[in-house]
């Protein structure tokens, strides 16, 4: 059995940038993301096939209501947090969007389905699909150094595209047989699952990490606080954190353009799939990030941490953005149903194989508070704020002004430019931060 694990050590090792102390860890990560992301797959089919049944305005609406809750979210987080023993700060966020959606399935069974149960689910799922993802690589940016995160971070990532594979297969193969009200029943149990894994992970960052990666150790400006203590005393710190701070209004504005591009495509997906039926939709959309994820799973396990180590954080940030560049002017040339379809495939693949965890990666030069505070302002509010500008920027481009497709994607090749260039000077930001805290 020994010589087994020493095999399984060596070629996991030789396969991966992971080294033999840090494999156990990086595998309870790794099926942390993996339970989350499937808990919130089973669940996205459903939410984007109801986005056809409403206009461009209506979608705008929601959008924007799903900015307003977002904030309110955030707010209330930064509230909990400076009362609330961080030790259970993390755990108490996924037990609390458990009995969420719990509450949405036995409030769906007692007042039935309607227009507005099925937004308001639109728009809640739209906040959970944020918040559960920025409170995991939080946790992440606060468990590993920034030397552990150029090598672990992709394989880690990986998780994220495995639970997503496995997540759209339940809708994709059950939807029309268990109906929807059971899936958010089963995401809502998968939610619990992480809880165990939290605690085995702060057991193995003092027992392993810390004191087997001495080399990796975190500086000094960057030391972590006790466990027992809450975050801060001001609720709102993580906005001020936010507004002061070049390196997060950088990630503000990665984030914002980002999402720029994503809400061009997502519209227009949305727009082409109106002529189909809401199960057909709940299908094609997760056949969409089956293969999103499919695609992710051997980027993020191969090539993000070499990316990430060989050619430096600058590039890491702007490849996705730079081929972007590529794919919108493809689509103002060319603009068909498939072309949108593939770029939206290898745009999201991209992001969860190499932009997200590149992204997430520049967390691990704050210190805890901003992590657990101005991250989720960036995350959230940053990003539904986003959301909700692009999405009538989008209206008022197609509805107002008349535009097409090949005019909106040549409006979308000149902002993935300027994305590419933001994504490279953030790089270069954190390369010099690491460099001075050695």
């Amino acid at each position: 059995m020994q010589s087994e694990t020493n095999f399984f050590i060596r070629v996991f090792s030789s396969a991966t940038t992971v080294r033999s102390h840090e494999i156990r860890a990086t595998l309870f990560s790794f099926l942390f993301v993996f339970t989350l992301m499937a808990a919130y797959f089973i669940l996205r089919p459903v939410r984007d096939a109801l986005s056809s049944n409403w206009s461009d305005a209506e979608l705008s609406w929601l959008w924007t209501s799903t900015f307003f809750f977002s904030l309110l979210a955030v707010s209330l987080y930064g509230a909990v947090i400076t009362r609330v023993r961080f030790s259970r700060l993390v755990p108490g966020v996924y037990a609390f969007f458990s009995l969420s959606f719990f509450a949405f399935y036995f409030g769906t069974s007692l007042v039935g389905n309607g227009d507005w149960v099925d937004k308001a689910f639109y728009v809640w799922l739209s906040v959970f699909s944020l918040f559960h993802v920025s409170v995991f690589w939080s946790f992440m940016a606060d468990l590993y150094t920034h030397n552990q995160a150029k090598r672990l971070f992709g394989f880690i990532a990986m998780g994220s595209s495995v639970g997503a594979i496995v997540g759209p297969t339940i809708p994709l193969l059950f939807a029309g047989i268990a109906g929807t009200d059971n899936l958010m029943l089963v995401a809502a149990t998968m939610l619990l699952l992480p809880i165990p894994v939290i605690r085995t992970l702060e057991s193995l960052r003092t027992t392993v990490l810390q004191s087997s990666g001495a080399a990796d150790s975190a500086p000094a400006s960057v030391q972590q606080a006790s466990a027992d203590q809450a975050l801060g005393k001001n609720p709102l710190a993580g906005f001020s954190l936010f507004v002061k701070n070049p390196l997060l209004l950088g990630i503000g504005i990665f984030i914002l353009l980002y999402v720029a591009i994503g809400s061009f495509v997502y519209f227009e997906l949305k727009n082409l799939l109106a002529d189909f039926d809401g199960e057909t939709r709940t299908r094609i959309w997760a056949g969409i990030d089956l293969a999103v994820n499919s695609l992710a799973i051997v980027t993020a396990a191969f090539a993000t941490s070499r990316i990430a180590t060989r050619w430096g954080m600058a590039a890491t940030l702007a490849l996705i953005p730079a081929f972007m560049v590529l794919g919108m002017a493809a689509i103002a040339i060319a603009p068909m149903v498939w072309v949108v379809v593939a770029l939206q495939v290898a745009r999201r693949a991209g992001n969860y194989a190499i932009t997200r965890p590149g992204r997430e990666m520049l967390f691990t030069i704050v210190d805890r508070e901003t992590r657990f505070k101005a991250k989720p302002v960036i995350d959230i509010v940053i990003y539904r704020g986003g959301d909700m500008v692009t999405a009538w920027a989008f209206t008022l481009l197609t509805q107002g002004i008349g535009l097409g497709l090949a005019a909106v994607a040549a409006v979308g090749a000149g902002i993935a430019l300027v994305w590419a260039i933001v994504g490279a000077r953030l790089g270069a930001m954190y390369e010099s931060k690491s460099a001075q805290d050695g």
